[in-house]
């Protein structure tokens, strides 16, 4: 499944990039997708994390609320910049992780550093050493709503 996933994925990248719909180019492009994959898998490439296709369906959940978080969180670091008084409160602060593989730590750690506020400084194994430019941002990362909405996306596997 994964290596169809894949060879799919680059087709389609393919014709995105293309933009020619001839039967011959059509064909060049299926035959190159495949021939990518085949000799990806030879080295060993296509692993479990290098292409998470289990993480497809909880992704189409997880990225739109990840959309809104980014939203708001600009629209807050954007009040701060036109205050005069640039009342911000910088803060480092320790986060809890709870995600079991590789491929959710670095996807929560992505989603701080993705949210304007804050970044992911130190990734460990069970905790993140997270910048937030507002006391109030440490605070609602602290509390753990983004932690356990990527631990879902991660295990609806």
């Amino acid at each position: 499944m994964r290596k169809v996933s894949a060879a799919v994925s680059l087709f389609v990248f393919w014709i995105l990039l293309s933009g020619y719909f001839t039967p011959f180019l059509l064909t060049a492009g299926a035959v190159s997708a495949i021939l990518v994959v085949a000799f990806a898998r030879r080295l060993e490439l296509v692993d479990p994390e290098g292409h998470p296709v289990d993480f497809s369906g909880s992704a189409l959940v997880y990225w739109p609320w990840l959309f809104k978080e980014i939203a708001k969180s600009a629209w807050d670091v954007s009040k701060i910049i036109v205050d005069p008084k640039l009342p911000i409160s910088p803060v480092l602060v320790r986060v809890r992780s709870t995600q079991a593989s590789a491929v959710g730590r670095v996807t929560y750690a992505n989603s701080i550093t993705l949210t304007p506020g804050t970044v992911t400084i130190l990734a460990g194994r069970g905790e993140f050493l997270v910048h937030a430019l507002t006391a109030e941002g440490a605070a609602s990362l602290a509390e753990g709503d983004m932690d356990r909405r990527v631990t879902r996306f991660e295990g609806a596997r």
